[in-house]
């Protein structure tokens, strides 16, 4: 009997925690939970405790993590980033997975990095604000990182077995979200819980506001450059309004090889899970005589402009991603509190990256980040650029070129 595998989930009561826990408890035998996290969902977290019993777990406040320590006295509680870099390296744990939205996720990602893990990297936002280093560091430690997004996981599937000098391209397939049928003219009018109307997916509201503007698509081709090892014109989105076909990968002689399934996060994770064996999950099964046909169209940039500010990002390099990462991130959170509008996300982005294209009074933002501090610094430029815009109402008018 394979020894069950000790793992650490990071955001465990999150849209990806939630998932991998399902998976777990399908599979007691498999996996035993050593810790988990949460930044808010205290309650949610103390009944994850009480099912799973890890013998760590990591909160966002003292108070919280006070309350832990009288209800379970026999659990190790720790609290922030610092906790959340110690569950990720701890020797006992044999895979992190990293569900933490946003760039919180950065340090305690890197942290299972550098202690030679196998990371299932579920946020994108880690290799978007300092991919190389990941890349790097994991090359250095023999740290293993497996795609846990959808599509990246399904190009981590096609490739398996493959030289990467046979691959032309990889294709990554969109939903195209809530608005892909939706004329341009009424996006002004878009409200938030349109926005998180995403047809196909059950997912956190950060990331199906991303989905909304495409944003997530253009971070998933930044994500995808360092993970597979390609150039940015070697990646090419199309919108498959299925999510049946969820990535495609290209091969030199003309050959495609694409990962199919039903769109269930459960399928990826439980990939990452196991690898490099599979679990045979207890899942709707595809039926492919059911689906009928089959739709690919090209993405528009015109209706979803943040997929082409996302790209640009990627060509531009140095610090582009991270800072349209950071930006991005204060411009989500404020639609979904309902202090701008649905447009106002494109627009401040665009006026954002083309300050940071005029830029001199800060050299080091146009280079690679060699450090996760400058990584961080580069985030944290991209949200001070954006809040400002926000604060002095510029997103209710047409925004200027650049925050002075």
């Amino acid at each position: 009997m394979t020894a069950s595998k000790p793992i650490s989930v990071l955001g465990s009561t999150g849209s990806i925690g939630g998932s991998t826990l399902d998976i777990v408890r399908e599979f007691p035998e498999r996996f035993r939970v050593v810790s988990l996290s949460c930044h808010q969902s205290v309650e949610q977290l103390a009944e994850q405790i009480r099912e799973f019993r890890p013998d760590r777990v990591c909160v966002g406040s003292e108070t919280a993590a006070g309350d832990l320590r009288a209800t379970f006295p026999e659990v190790g509680v720790c609290v922030g980033e610092v906790g959340l870099v110690r569950l990720a390296g701890d020797p006992e744990v044999e895979l992190v997975v990293s569900g933490i939205v946003g760039a919180a996720g950065l340090l305690p990602g890197y942290a299972a990095v550098q202690a030679g893990k196998a990371i299932a990297i579920a946020n994108k936002e880690p290799l978007v604000l300092a991919g190389e280093l990941f890349v790097n560091e994991a090359k250095r430690t023999g740290a293993t990182l497996l795609p846990t997004d959808s599509e990246h996981n399904a190009i981590f599937q096609a490739l398996h077995g493959h030289a990467r000098e046979h691959v032309a391209r990889i294709i990554l397939t969109a939903s195209g979200g809530p608005f892909r049928d939706r004329p341009p003219t009424e996006f002004a009018n878009i409200t938030v819980d349109e926005a998180l109307a995403h047809p196909n997916w059950e997912m956190g509201p950060k990331v199906t506001i991303d989905s909304a503007t495409m944003m997530n698509k253009g971070l998933e081709v930044i994500e995808a450059r360092w993970l597979f090892g390609l150039s940015v014109d070697q990646i090419r989105v199309v919108v498959h309004r299925q999510s049946i076909v969820h990535s495609l990968v290209e091969f030199v002689d003309g050959s495609f090889l694409a990962q199919l399934g039903l769109p269930d996060m459960r399928i990826p994770i439980a990939y990452c899970l196991a690898y490099p064996d599979r679990l045979p999950l207890s899942l709707p099964k595809l039926q492919l005589e059911a689906l009928g046909r089959l739709d690919f169209a090209p993405a528009d940039l015109q209706r979803f402009p943040c997929l082409d500010l996302a790209m640009q990002a990627a060509r531009f390099g140095g610090s582009a991603p991270a800072v349209i990462n950071g930006a991005n991130e204060v411009l989500v959170a404020a639609f979904l509190a309902g202090a701008i509008r649905f447009l106002d996300i494109t627009q401040t982005l665009q006026a954002v990256l083309q300050f940071w294209k005029v830029q001199q009074t800060h050299p080091e933002l146009l280079t690679t980040p060699k450090t996760l501090d400058d990584a961080l610094c580069a985030d944290a430029w991209g949200r001070e650029q954006a809040a400002a815009l926000m604060n002095r109402n510029l997103t209710r008018e047409p925004l200027p070129q650049a925050v002075a």
